[in-house]
């Protein structure tokens, strides 16, 4: 493992992971990547009931990780993996929150009745223990069961901020926002800047057609 982001989901995770494969940082490990390795999906678990685990097996194959679901375990990252570097991204709270609760809460947690959502959990494999994952290790574990109350939520996102740049040290981390581009992260990478705009691949609209594709692959 040579970077791991401790950004939660929904501060441009999705296309950091694309930048840091374009700059040879790849593959990437994604929370989308769970399902792909059904093998694995005990030692998440073991992890998010506190439990250790062999952190080398679970991004084995990976050069880099960003986002949930491992995200929420950069404290136990950090010694494991004592040379690669860590990218903490962010975005204004309140945008933040509207943005998980239009995308992935609904998706995966207890959000609106979604008959789009219902539809999905039906007739996707292996969605059904995704998402008994992810609430697991996000919604009754990272947010306590309590992300529907606004404040609480944005507290948890912003303590989570401040320890992450509180506890790595200063030469280890890049905290990166919206818009920042290239420039930062490839002078923290200590690679060229790639004649190409930054990747941007995950506003609300493309998760949903994401979403909407996999149900297509599915029918």
């Amino acid at each position: 493992m040579r970077v791991f982001g401790a950004g939660v989901g929904r501060t441009g995770t999705l296309s950091l992971k694309a930048a840091l494969e374009r700059l040879g940082f790849g593959p990437c490990f994604h929370g989308r990547h769970v399902l792909d390795h059904p093998d694995r999906l005990p030692l998440w678990l073991a992890a998010a009931a506190g439990e250790p685990v062999a952190w080398e097996t679970v991004f084995a194959g990976y050069a880099s990780s960003v986002d949930w679901p491992g995200a929420a375990f950069w404290r136990d990252l950090l010694p494991v993996f004592p040379a690669a570097k860590v990218i903490l991204t962010e975005r204004d709270p309140e945008a933040w929150y509207s943005s998980v609760s239009r995308t992935i809460y609904r998706m995966f947690g207890d959000g609106p009745s979604d008959a789009r959502v219902a539809e999905a959990r039906r007739i996707v494999p292996g969605l059904d223990v995704f998402t008994a994952f992810h609430r697991a290790m996000i919604w009754d574990g990272f947010f306590a069961g309590r992300f529907a109350d606004r404040d609480y939520a944005i507290a948890v996102y912003l303590e989570h901020n401040a320890a992450v740049r509180a506890a790595v040290p200063p030469e280890r981390l890049l905290v990166m926002e919206p818009g920042a581009g290239w420039e930062p992260l490839c002078a923290f990478l200590g690679v060229a800047v790639p004649g190409e705009p930054y990747p941007h691949l995950n506003d609300p609209e493309r998760f949903w057609a994401r979403v909407e594709a996999r149900m297509a692959e599915s029918r």
